[in-house]
């Protein structure tokens, strides 16, 4: 999100770049493998259940896959959170589809931009499911029937002045998770993760914002 010249009157600073990430595919299906799957991570700053909480897994794993992946996940999520933090190489896109470079620096490019994934350590079979299906198709229509139908009726316009604090204080990225209740946490210099009801909610969403420090 940019506006492209500067405009009096305009809260929403022209040079002030916002990207987000409303429907983060590597963390929707990291939550959804935790519930469906009744996994039990421990840690103490991971999110609350999904708002939309899926179906037990239609493929249910042995005992000890079950321990293995409760161990991991908490892990793996934090790595694939600070992917999701980082700021993408813009030259690196360009890189792995320069035709004068090779399949193998080609297929390293594309690994990193895409970043940690579930599948790296327990491949992609678990999604193999009936249940992962329905519910990723629900998740889907919801975002899909729920996104503004202008760039205008946004959150970050709506709250534009306690985002542009946050942006002069570093904020770059916002991602977004489908859990319950007001789920928010700094990730990094330039990221904040919160709810979808918490960007849902005005005064939420401020709160959040102003709680975002210099990294």
């Amino acid at each position: 999100m940019r506006s492209t010249t500067p405009m009096p009157g305009n809260p929403w600073p022209h040079d002030m770049t916002i990207t987000v990430e409303d429907r983060p595919q590597t963390l929707l299906e990291l939550l959804w493998i935790r519930e469906a799957h009744g996994l039990r991570p421990v840690g103490e700053t991971l999110p609350t259940n999904l708002a939309d909480s899926p179906s037990p897994a239609a493929n249910p794993v042995d005992s000890e896959t079950h321990e293995r992946w409760s161990n991991a996940w908490a892990r793996i999520w934090s790595e694939v959170l600070a992917h999701s933090a980082a700021e993408l190489d813009p030259t690196a896109f360009d890189a792995a589809f320069d035709s004068a470079t090779s399949l193998a620096e080609r297929a390293r490019l594309l690994r990193q931009m895409a970043g940690p994934t579930w599948d790296d350590e327990f491949g992609r079979g678990v999604f193999d499911d009936d249940a992962y299906r329905e519910w990723e198709r629900r998740g889907f229509d919801s975002h899909v029937s729920t996104r503004p139908g202008m760039l205008a009726d946004s959150p970050e316009h709506r709250d534009v002045e306690a985002l542009a604090a946050a942006w002069r204080r570093g904020l770059t990225k916002v991602v977004t998770i489908p859990c319950r209740d007001m789920h928010v946490r700094q990730l990094g210099s330039r990221a904040l993760l919160v709810t979808d009801e918490v960007r849902g909610d005005s005064v939420e969403y401020r709160k959040a914002l102003a709680s975002f420090a210099v990294g």
